[in-house]
């Protein structure tokens, strides 16, 4: 009996059936079919699937130059704002010993967070710093640091209070270190000595100060590798972005030899590492078999996916699809759905919505629940706070009685094994041309350089909303916007004249000047 996924009323929406455009490698047919309603009969079967066997558009082997002509409108475009970074306390990076006469490097990219409650505001600086968060017109992207100063002091007070609720600061820093040091580990083991290292995009350890260690040591090869499961041009393709204006400006880097693993959704120790967690927390209700397996993945804007093509959605369904297609194979057939978190503003995202779903499966009789955090291999605000405490104190609102949760993976060791393996499989690609059948499950998007992924799943981005709006209030989607758009240009009006009069209420609360 196939497991029956549950298709919430709140997911009876465009971004459920639509199709988006897919880049050349992608040749699926029926990644958007329709799934069955709770208890209906068994789900559509998944070996439609997309082909394995396509080569990235050809490149011999990749390196940035200073003087290329080509895509340089591109590469202005996914500028990150290297020199935005506000930082409370840097601290160094230490690596150990190294032999071999070719120096091979891991950089492990993630999102970053704050480590103590006086770290919550520079960091939201750094995030709301990033153009691709909040996007200013050409004519005032001179206030974007002032801005991003002014929405970190308002948000500053709300986050402090989630933080504090797990503890006084995010555990992504303590757990990244600890998957790093277990990597490099395991990677010694499979008689390959590399050096892995952290690099952040918003927070210490900064994926500039990685790569300046990576500098100092003297890496020729180096593996990049994402620590998001599934390829995003929000999540990957940010840090992707900034990577690229730094390799871009610098000589050694240029010519230093690289590849990115862009997803792992679909690798055999990453699936079988979920599926035993999942397993393992199945056994803790009365009757396992009753209980729904809620799998919540981080949102992304609809457009990223149906305008620009990221493979997003594509590839979380699909990982859905391997973990339940592995439960099966240990007669574990309980039904399941899957929805995102973590919108903001009143830009559509990817349904069905989290906490919508949670409320309809309320209605429609669950009594018992499981939720998965598939898009995170760590623990961070999302699931200790986010999933931990408000969808569970929804769930039990809504007529859920019995709430489980499953725990990130963090340093599982056949997951930290496969992650390895993963770099190893990667080595013989390194500035050479990239191919995807490596084995016979690979990922929708193939192995590449950083230009040649952005290239791909990136030509859109400048096109598309801000994944942030700040402004929420009206009673229509369009009043929302009007309104949004009428108080983002009041703000950046008082802002323009706090910057040239030097008078006004942010330079008596001593938020600015910021330019010294």
């Amino acid at each position: 009996m196939r497991s029956a996924r549950i298709q919430s009323s709140a997911s009876c929406s465009a971004s459920s059936s639509s199709t988006f455009p897919h880049p050349p490698c992608l040749t699926s047919a029926s990644r958007h079919f329709k799934l069955p309603h709770l208890l209906s009969p068994p789900a559509v079967s998944i070996s439609q699937r997309v082909s394995r066997n396509c080569l990235v558009p050809e490149m011999t082997q990749f390196s940035f130059s200073k003087h290329s002509n080509t895509n340089t409108d591109k590469k202005h475009l996914f500028h990150a704002g290297v020199g935005a970074l506000e930082t409370s306390n840097t601290q160094a990076i230490s690596t150990g010993p190294l032999t071999g006469e070719e120096k091979i490097g891991v950089l492990l990219l993630n999102l970053g967070g704050p480590e103590t409650l006086d770290d919550v505001q520079p960091f939201l600086f750094n995030l709301f710093a990033d153009p691709d968060i909040i996007r200013l017109p050409r004519l005032f992207r001179f206030l974007q640091r002032p801005l991003a100063k002014f929405i970190s002091v308002l948000r500053a007070p709300k986050s402090k209070e989630g933080y504090a609720s797990i503890g006084g600061g995010s555990p992504l820093r303590r757990i990244t270190d600890a998957q790093a040091e277990e990597l490099r580990k395991s990677l010694w083991e499979k008689n390959v000595p590399a050096k892995v290292y952290v690099g952040m995009r918003y927070w210490h350890p900064f994926t500039e100060e990685a790569i300046e260690q990576i500098k100092k040591d003297g890496i020729a090869k180096l593996v990049v590798l994402p620590l998001y499961p599934q390829f995003s041009i929000s999540t990957s393709g940010s840090s992707l972005r900034l990577l690229e204006s730094i390799f871009r400006d610098d000589e050694y880097l240029v010519n230093m030899q690289h590849t990115v693993i862009p997803s792992w959704y679909q690798r055999e120790g990453y699936i079988k590492s979920m599926t035993n967690l999942i397993e393992k927390e199945l056994q803790k209700f009365d009757h396992p078999e009753k209980v729904v397996i809620f799998f919540s993945a981080h949102g992304v804007p609809l457009a990223y996916v149906e305008e620009a093509g990221d493979p997003y959605k594509a590839e979380m369904e699909e990982c859905v699809d391997l973990i339940m297609e592995e439960l099966e194979k240990r007669k574990i057939t309980n039904a399941y759905t899957l929805a995102y978190q973590s919108r903001v503003g009143p830009v559509e995202w990817l349904k069905p919505y989290t906490d919508e779903t949670i409320i309809d499966l309320g209605r429609k009789g669950v009594k018992s629940l499981l939720a998965v955090p598939i898009s995170f291999v760590s623990e961070h605000i999302e699931t200790l706070e986010e999933i931990d405490v408000e969808y569970k104190e929804l769930a039990l609102e809504s007529g859920i009685q019995n709430w489980g949760r499953v725990p990130a993976l963090g340093c599982e060791p056949m997951f930290i094994s496969d992650l390895a393996d993963a770099v190893i499989e990667s080595l013989p690609y390194v500035g050479a041309m990239a191919v995807s059948n490596l084995e016979a499950r690979q990922s929708l998007v193939p192995l590449g350089s950083v230009e040649e992924l952005l290239a791909t799943y990136d030509s859109q981005r400048r096109e598309l909303p801000p994944p942030v709006t700040m402004w929420e209030w009206g009673w229509t989607k369009s009043a929302e916007t009007w309104n949004g758009r009428a108080a983002m240009l009041a703000v950046l009006v008082l802002l323009l004249l706090e910057v040239t009069t030097g008078k006004g209420f942010l330079h008596q609360w001593g938020i600015l000047p910021l330019f010294r």
